[in-house]
């Protein structure tokens, strides 16, 4: 597996900056895509599932469009909790820590574009294993990231990009802490909405409803696991 180039692994990232730097003056447009991700695809997931935490929760693009169940975002960076709805509980801290809740309390962990900034596998281990055990038995995580295996070079442009992940070895990882696979797709969406472009919204709508074409520019992976 490629390993990144060496840079100060020690040193704090300023999420509040790189945040504000990646993503100013997109905040709208991402809100509109994660709008059609969730009511195309992810909802089907979230059914019946009444206790939801979005790991690395951003700015609340995710769960904030949940409806009728107990929400929670963790995220370090402190910018996230004034992006979260009123009735979304922010957990501000370190996901390797043990999170504030109770042993099978959650029916679902999502996390998107989040391991890969971790800053080592075990990190990634711990933080695995935090989720396993707040999950209820049959509870649901679902993860979604960059899959070096597609993105080449490419996904070391980004510098808080750590741990080199693909479907594969991310699966295995999950696996391994006790998680049951469900479904792996290797190539699901395309590398980053940090680019500056924006398609037309219709044009995400035929993306998801045509699999052939997430082989043809997926570059991130989508893995679905139950406990």
């Amino acid at each position: 597996m490629t390993r990144p180039p060496t840079r100060a692994r020690d040193a704090q990232d300023d999420l509040q900056a790189i945040y504000e730097q990646r993503f100013a003056g997109k905040e709208e447009y991402r809100k509109r895509v994660w709008q059609v991700l969730f009511a195309d695809f992810f909802e089907s997931y979230t059914r019946g599932r009444r206790t939801v935490l979005d790991l690395g929760c951003g700015y609340g693009e995710f769960i904030n469009q949940l409806q009728g169940a107990t929400r929670y975002g963790m995220d370090l960076n402190p910018d996230a909790g004034r992006h979260l709805n009123p009735d979304v509980q922010w957990l501000q801290q370190d996901s390797t820590h043990p999170w504030p809740l109770p042993d099978n309390s959650l029916d679902l962990v999502f996390t998107s574009n989040f391991f890969e900034h971790l800053p080592d596998e075990t990190s990634l281990r711990r933080t695995l294993e935090e989720a396993y055990r707040s999950l209820r038995p049959a509870g649901r995580l679902i993860a979604l990231g960059p899959n070096i295996a597609y993105t080449g070079d490419a996904y070391w442009d980004f510098a808080d990009h750590y741990l080199a992940l693909t479907d594969a070895s991310l699966a295995a990882m999950v696996q391994s802490v006790g998680f049951r696979l469900e479904r792996v797709i290797p190539r699901f969406l395309p590398f980053t909405m940090s680019d500056g472009r924006q398609y037309p919204l219709f044009f995400v709508r035929l993306y998801l409803r045509l699999p052939i074409a997430w082989r043809l520019f997926g570059r991130q992976f989508l893995i679905v696991a139950t406990k």
